[in-house]
């Protein structure tokens, strides 16, 4: 299960494009919190505190402890505004949950045990088709991760979603097939340049012996 986090709000009175802005010069962001049994509410977030828990892996599957003003509340980010050019955060979206809560995520893959992989140990290369996986889960049980044992694979083996350990209480969006999380490729083999530098040397070659002879025939023709 992934940690739950905790981030501190204030309450935002002034709605509109013009309360936005005002909050942002004020070194915070606008936000909505919603769902659950109570309406919406418009919030502040520090800026500065959002940014530091936003660069941390898998923030969006996190739960989040939201404290506004003493009334505290569990959430997940649902949705991030960010400026097109700077990248700066504009506007959060934050849904409520509850132990009865279900919610679909995205859950990132990790892969352990490559050093006992002897695909991977002779040269193979891992080909990761899914980095994460969507994934319908207990609002308060989101899986951190979904681990991959490379233990044993080999070049050409493929591994698929049944070959992972899925907690109880989460399954996999995509229920219609076995599909692949990744596969132990080949490696790449780079061919040397040697047929065409042969050709070049052939090429090279013809075009000197073109030049004796044109030169032994102007010189024929001046005697």
């Amino acid at each position: 299960m992934a940690d739950t986090i905790t981030l501190n709000a204030t309450k935002r009175d002034r709605a509109g494009k013009g309360g936005a802005r005002a909050t942002r010069r004020d070194g915070f962001i606008p936000a909505i919190v919603y769902g659950g049994d109570a309406g919406p509410q418009s919030v502040n977030i520090n800026d500065n505190s959002f940014r530091k828990l936003l660069s941390q892996p898998g923030f969006m599957s996190h739960v989040i402890a939201l404290d506004v003003e003493g009334d505290k509340n569990n959430v997940l980010a649902r949705d991030i505004q960010f400026h097109p050019v700077t990248d700066v955060p504009l506007h959060i979206d934050f849904l409520r949950i509850t132990a009865a809560s279900t919610v679909t995520v995205m859950v990132p893959v990790n892969f352990i045990n490559d050093e006992e992989s002897p695909g991977l140990k002779g040269g193979g290369v891992l080909n990761v088709v899914r980095h994460e996986i969507e994934m319908l889960c207990s609002a308060i049980n989101i899986p951190e991760s979904l681990t991959v044992d490379l233990t044993g694979t080999e070049i050409g083996d493929s591994i698929h979603i049944s070959a992972i350990d899925v907690p109880d209480d989460a399954t996999p969006t995509i229920t219609d097939r076995d599909f692949t999380i990744a596969t132990i490729a080949a490696p790449t083999i780079e061919v040397e340049p040697e047929i065409t530098e042969a050709v070049e040397g052939e090429e090279g070659a013809e075009a000197a012996e073109g030049g004796e002879a044109t030169e032994g025939e102007e010189t024929q023709e001046e005697e």
